[in-house]
């Protein structure tokens, strides 16, 4: 993830001096060497050495920021592009632009290793940033975790229920904002505000009979004791051995949420992104022959 410091900002300014006498028709670029130039507006290769840390253990793709350290090659690599023609006036980075005296230009930003897109002002060199660049998922991270996410609420399979060997078992979440979503919550710092989203998109249950997990796209579907014997139509499973000789005679199972996060940042800065986080939950079920349940 780009990380806009001051100091970064000016640099990159500094750069787009020379910006206009780029040839946008002999495959000339402005930047790193492997940055080439293109019709109608002007391209500017700009590397991130800003170290971040986070936890990944439970962020899905790729993390938000790969800062690099001292004496080691940058990454990721941004590109920005000068918008030709200009945005309207109504653009919001053109009104920030003239919060800061207009002497700048609209920039759209890409990373291709984090996905990040968007637009920016970019002053002037001979202007400085009016305040230090705000980095705008660090502000969406910070909204995710004002929402307390939480593993999935499993309404069944139940602790205190008894479970049949061959009896078709239907799995199914209560649905909470803070257990499935969705979710939405908002940060702000400066001139940016964030607003970003987090809904349940899938979750994964292990059964603890070594089965391979159940992949579920939904919260499932509630059982009803008119359907009989009838397999769930979205989230079952089915045991076909006993848990007598599992640790307390019980099944141990493990249900696991993918929470995908969508953000939009608007203000100084105009962009969005995307990124999946997980929470568990687990508990313990009995499983019994049918034959052992009738006699005991």
């Amino acid at each position: 993830m780009l990380r806009r410091t001051a100091a970064a900002a000016l640099s990159l300014a500094g750069t787009l001096l020379i910006a206009p006498t780029a040839n946008a028709q002999d495959g000339t670029g402005v930047g790193t060497p492997d940055c080439k130039g293109a019709p109608q507006w002007v391209q500017v290769c700009a590397q991130d050495g800003h170290q971040s840390t986070g936890n990944q253990a439970t962020r899905g793709g790729k993390p938000a920021s790969t800062g690099a350290s001292s004496g080691s090659s940058p990454s990721p690599k941004c590109t920005y592009t000068k918008l030709d023609p200009q945005p309207p006036d109504s653009n919001l980075a053109v009104q920030e632009g003239k919060k800061q005296g207009g002497k700048g230009a609209v920039y759209r930003v890409l990373c291709p290793e984090t996905g990040r897109i968007g637009v920016v002002w970019i002053p002037d060199a001979e202007q400085a940033p009016a305040q230090p660049a705000i980095d705008p998922q660090v502000l969406a991270q910070r909204a995710v975790d004002s929402m307390k996410l939480t593993g999935p609420k499993v309404a069944s399979p139940r602790p205190a229920g008894t479970y049949v060997v061959g009896m078709p078992m239907w799995m199914w979440v209560d649905q909470t904002p803070t257990t499935y979503g969705p979710a939405t919550a908002t940060a702000n710092a400066g001139a940016v505000t964030v607003t970003a989203t987090a809904k349940v998109s899938s979750i994964s249950w292990e059964m603890g009979d070594g089965q391979g997990p159940v992949v579920c796209q939904g919260p499932g579907t509630r059982y009803q004791p008119a359907l009989g014997k009838a397999e769930s139509p979205d989230c079952g499973h089915l045991y076909t051995r006993a848990s007598a000789d599992q640790a307390g005679h019980r099944y141990r199972v493990t249900a696991t949420s993918t929470w995908t996060i969508t953000w939009q940042a608007q203000g100084a800065v105009t962009e969005e992104g995307q990124w999946t986080e997980t929470r568990t939950s687990d508990q313990t079920i009995a499983v019994r022959e049918a034959q052992a349940l009738l006699t005991s």
